[in-house]
């Protein structure tokens, strides 16, 4: 069984819309869902949890037809951290417990009591007085401890120090050793992704540009470092960054030129450069002969 299945989404409002977005999930695995902000990474995690009513398309999470009656079950095996802390902000460590124990029927308090202590959080202070780290750390306390089988993170690393944002990696690495257990956590700290996720979805204007296991990306793609008088053909070229005194390119690395030696790719260098691929017309470096014009 996958945890999520996502076939032909689309929803619009204003002026943005999510477009024919499929994307499955395995069971047991870690996906980032990374992208600008503005993106459409909210849009579909509100579409996920029919927080939002999709257009057209369809969903199904851990099995089940997100529009279906079941789905209300279904929510009993999801946890959802945002970037910002949704408790009452007059609460303690404590009353989060004792709330949160009515809602989820898988609710452990000894589990959230050993995380409190392993995040170093204090049962008694008031949430108010909390840092933004702080703050995080105890939503994930809380979503760890009613043995969910699908967590869902929605930028909830963003604006942590990285130190925090180790622990946390450390955590969800932790809870998927289980089969059963699976992440989807969107982000645009790319680097925190290529540590922890099996699978990574890229998502521009609300569209998936590129969604594929982590390794296939690192190995399909690569940058190379070009030179004044090198010319290459339109169809090995996907984007460009000129730098003060190099220009380097991304390419499949199927077609780099048997003479060159590819950089040494991040998934983040190939995101970045991923985000400058053209959505229309011809980019700035085509020229009309057909070749492209690195420098």
């Amino acid at each position: 069984m996958n945890a999520i299945e996502i076939q032909g989404l689309c929803k619009s409002y204003g002026d943005f819309s999510i477009k024919n977005v499929d994307l499955v999930l395995p069971q047991g695995c870690i996906m980032g869902l990374v992208g600008e902000n503005g993106a459409g990474k909210t849009t579909t995690i509100n579409l996920i949890m029919n927080a939002l009513h999709a257009d057209k398309g369809t969903i199904r999470v851990l099995g089940t037809d997100n529009t279906s009656p079941e789905f209300t079950v279904t929510k009993q095996d999801i946890s959802v951290v945002a970037d910002s802390v949704m408790f009452p902000d007059v609460f303690d460590a404590a009353q989060v417990s004792k709330l949160l124990s009515r809602v989820y029927i898988g609710w452990d308090s000894t589990v959230f009591d050993a995380y409190l202590e392993r995040f170093e959080l204090s049962r008694t202070k008031k949430i108010r007085d909390y840092s933004k780290g702080m703050g995080m750390k105890l939503s994930l306390a809380a979503a760890l401890s009613h043995n969910a089988k699908l967590l869902i993170l929605d930028e909830a690393t963003g604006g942590l120090d990285p130190f925090i944002r180790d622990r946390i990696l450390d955590v969800l690495i932790e809870y998927t050793r289980s089969e059963e257990r699976s992440v989807l956590m969107s982000s645009h700290i790319v680097s925190d992704l290529e540590h922890i996720c099996d699978y990574v979805a890229f998502m521009r204007h609300g569209e998936i540009v590129l969604c594929d296991t982590k390794d296939n990306i690192l190995e399909e793609y690569a940058v190379i470092k070009t030179s004044p008088d090198m010319v290459l053909p339109i169809s090995s070229v996907m984007a460009v960054r000129r730098g003060r005194y190099d220009t380097q390119v991304l390419m499949k690395r199927s077609a780099v030129p048997q003479n060159i030696t590819p950089e040494r790719s991040t998934l983040e260098d190939i995101i970045v450069f991923m985000s400058r691929i053209s959505s229309g017309g011809v980019p700035e470096y085509m020229t009309q002969s057909g070749t492209a014009s690195l420098w």
